[in-house]
């Protein structure tokens, strides 16, 4: 949602929706009072991105096992926002790949194409277009590796109450030691007191809208 409202990713073109699946690593988290020494920015107070490049696209919330090739520093309005490049394992390519090389030697131009989505995405909203660190560099999967170590960690703090969870709502049922943890029955009736399904909302046509703008 956003501003009340179904959020839809623009078509800026020549990018039709997103050109990947889009989903978030769990447990991780990108801690809005940190400023990371690499990217000289905070984090963006999300989980850590991913883009997973396989052939299947999936549905919406599926969980999916992944490997880890590369990642991307994205700056979206003054905040890191780190996006990890991966496949599937259950891929038929996936033996293929193992670094951010093998996507730029085996998918050549869907590095670019990333760089180019995530630089330009925000724009038909009236947004400036984003910025990236390392002159938009990828970074290869050992750094990646390193990335979700550390949001890892800081996810560790958010959950045992060691930092500051602010508006974020940290309770779950599933980690024993964290004083968010909530008992089956507490959960059971979070889920009971939500607001019935309604019926679907028709897609809006301005989904399928193309935008153009000069480089």
């Amino acid at each position: 949602m956003k501003k009340g409202n179904l959020r839809y990713v623009a078509n800026v073109f020549p990018h039709k929706g997103y050109i990947w699946n889009y989903g978030a690593i769990p447990q991780t988290w990108e801690d809005p009072n940190h400023k990371d020494s690499d990217t000289g920015c905070c984090g963006d107070n999300d989980p850590i991105d991913i883009c997973d490049i396989g052939n299947k696209v999936c549905s919406q919330g599926e969980i999916i096992k992944v490997k880890v090739l590369g990642t991307l520093a994205l700056i979206d309005e003054g905040e890191t926002d780190w996006k990890v490049i991966v496949i599937n394992t259950e891929d038929p390519e996936a033996a293929d790949f193992n670094d951010i090389d093998d996507v730029r030697r085996l998918k050549p131009g869907y590095l670019e194409a990333t760089v180019d989505w995530f630089k330009r995405y925000k724009v038909p909203d009236g947004k400036p277009e984003n910025q990236f660190a390392f002159n938009a560099e990828f970074k290869d999967r050992d750094f990646a590796i390193k990335t979700i170590k550390s949001t890892n960690e800081f996810w560790k703090a958010l959950i045992s109450k060691r930092t500051n969870a602010g508006e974020l709502n940290c309770m779950n049922t599933s980690v024993s030691d964290s004083p968010f943890c909530c008992s089956a029955a507490d959960a059971d009736a979070v889920v009971k007191s939500a607001r019935a399904l309604g019926e679907q909302d028709p897609i809006p046509s301005s989904v399928d809208t193309w935008f153009y703008y000069e480089m």
